[in-house]
């Protein structure tokens, strides 16, 4: 058993409501998953240039296997978490944090994909025992974040030696998100209808571990023509 302590920690025709974006830009290439939930619907957008994580995802879409999962960790301003298959039929005294998967995919990180608000991500293992920054099987996150100012920008981008475009800094001052993960994590995917549903989500009271008090459940899957 393996213990994601994770983390764990759109660029798109997207509605207005959730990238700011103009009806005329369009929505990278991929393949778009219905997401049912307990606490509502989303949409999401599977990138094509991320193939290995966006297969690892439809296989698990069409098998059924995030069916009764929970989204098992929020934290308010940062993101939601869900995709630990163990935690179907989780009770309150589960350790939703214990991942029984052991499948890991190679990192497919690219800098044309961000952590911007509604960024689909995938959770790993982190430190030396991960130094490939390969992606949990199955656990993913959506980020939320918030606002980032061009000095914070400045500042990560030194750090970092490389810079954003100025169309990915606009998304970071006017939509949030979370650019200290950018580089770190693979993002495979945003969200490109719902996200109403994901700051309810995020909006929910937490225990100590940052699972919501009231189980969010993902009632199914389903993968969009």
């Amino acid at each position: 058993m393996k213990q994601f302590a994770t983390l764990l920690l759109l660029c798109a025709l997207c509605v207005t409501s959730l990238t700011g974006q103009t009806e005329s830009q369009s929505l990278p290439a991929g393949q778009r998953v219905l997401v049912e939930t307990s606490q509502g619907d989303f949409t999401l957008l599977l990138y094509d240039d991320t193939p290995l994580h966006q297969a690892a995802f439809l296989e698990h879409v069409r098998q059924g296997d995030y069916e009764g999962v929970l989204i098992h960790r929020v934290i308010a301003q940062f993101m939601i978490q869900g995709g630990n298959l163990s935690t179907r039929g989780a009770t309150r005294q589960t350790d939703v944090s214990i991942d029984t998967l052991s499948t890991t995919i190679p990192a497919e990180i690219l800098p044309n994909h961000i952590h911007k608000r509604g960024a689909l991500a995938a959770a790993r293992v982190t430190g030396e025992e991960n130094p490939e920054m390969r992606s949990s099987g199955s656990q993913f996150y959506i980020v939320t974040g918030s606002y980032y100012t061009d000095f914070d920008l400045d500042d990560m981008a030194a750090q970092r030696e490389w810079d954003y475009t100025p169309e990915q800094r606009q998304e970071y001052k006017m939509l949030g998100g979370a650019p200290w993960l950018d580089k770190q994590y693979t993002v495979f995917g945003e969200v490109i209808d719902g996200m109403r549903t994901i700051t309810k989500i995020e909006d929910l009271s937490t225990d100590s571990t940052n699972r919501p008090k009231r189980d969010v459940i993902i009632k199914r899957m389903t993968l969009l023509p």
